[in-house]
């Protein structure tokens, strides 16, 4: 009796091993020293391992290591990587309705925006449409981004006739509808394009100045805040459904607009003080626009959002239903520009 006694408890020991072994890859485009990662993913990871007894294993790998930034989410539609941190505005046109996130002045505070967005998207059935072949998680948008230049870019008329990296196909079309050039590439890309002269301005949030060590080659600053990119965190359907319900609900207790707020709130916090220290260096200029400038800069706006209708209708959406939720759920939760 004790021998088989022993026998059971090491079959137990051995199986909960085995459980215990059940790996998760995620793969994300920022560099690991980014806010994102060190103040998001990681904890957002270590919060499922731990809620999971340890059954489950989460590991990270960030920096494009398994594949392009653009190509994030046919990774892991298709399996690649079981979890995929995704700029759905990398891919114009394929996400129309959630691109209105990128839409300048709707939202003025990313992490409540997060959780603004993820209610509307998720909750309100946007996210089953358009992004249904894959598990919908986390909404992660940074605090609302600006213009950083090499020249003075105070009014929208200062953007014609230059190049300017867009953070998404949405701020690409605006950026066009100014008379700029975008020159579309991954924010990893971002400041090779401005030291090889192939961009003269970029749109980020300030903590890029930092992540991407973009300080160096722009050193003007619009400080009006712009827009949001609105990252967005998946997972393989496959992977998910092969997990234990346990497990399950544990993933799904990790996919909350609760979550969404708190996985982007050490990116704001980063983004602030960054702010700070580029407002207190004495080599950068960073321009205030005065209340004219800023109603020139809003009225600009108009066609891009015209256009975004369009495109809404085009895939058979009520584009005023889409923008009213939209809206409502960002003044719902104080996001509201």
């Amino acid at each position: 009796m004790k021998r088989l006694l022993i026998l059971a408890a090491a079959l137990a020991a051995t199986t909960f091993a085995a459980r215990a072994e059940t790996t998760l890859r995620l793969s994300h485009w920022l560099p690991a020293t980014h806010p994102m990662h060190t103040n998001g993913i990681v904890p957002w990871a270590k919060s499922i391992e731990e809620d999971s007894g340890g059954e489950l294993k989460i590991e990270i790998y960030p920096a494009q290591q398994l594949g392009a930034a653009p190509d994030h989410y046919d990774m892991t539609r298709d399996g690649i990587v079981d979890i995929g941190y995704v700029n759905p505005g990398y891919t114009a046109g394929r996400f129309p309705v959630y691109e209105l996130t990128g839409v300048p002045f709707e939202a003025n505070d990313g992490p409540k925006a997060a959780k603004a967005i993820h209610e509307f998207y998720k909750n309100g059935g946007y996210a089953e449409k358009e992004m249904g072949d894959v598990y919908f998680c986390l909404v992660n948008p940074h605090n609302p981004g600006r213009f950083h230049a090499n020249f003075p870019l105070k009014v929208p008329a200062d953007v014609a006739g230059k190049s300017v990296r867009p953070a998404h196909s949405t701020m690409a079309r605006y950026i066009n509808s100014l008379g700029g050039t975008s020159v579309q590439v991954p924010a990893p890309e971002a400041r090779d394009a401005i030291a090889k002269g192939t961009a003269d301005a970029v749109t980020f949030p300030y903590e890029a100045m930092k992540s991407f060590k973009m300080a160096d080659v722009v050193k003007f600053h619009n400080d009006l805040p712009l827009y949001l990119s609105s990252q967005v965190m998946l997972f393989n359907k496959d992977s998910y459904d092969g997990l234990s319900d346990t497990l399950k609900k544990v993933i799904d207790d990790h996919c909350t607009p609760e979550w969404s707020q708190k996985i982007s709130e050490g990116w704001s916090k980063y983004d602030n003080e960054v702010r700070q220290e580029i407002l207190a260096d004495p080599a950068h200029t960073v321009y205030e626009p005065t209340p004219d400038e800023v109603k020139l800069w809003r009225d600009s706006v108009k066609p891009t959002m015209e256009a975004w209708k369009a495109d809404a209708k085009k895939a058979g959406y009520d584009a005023e239903k889409v923008l009213s939720e939209y809206e409502k759920a960002l003044a719902d939760n104080g996001a509201k520009y």
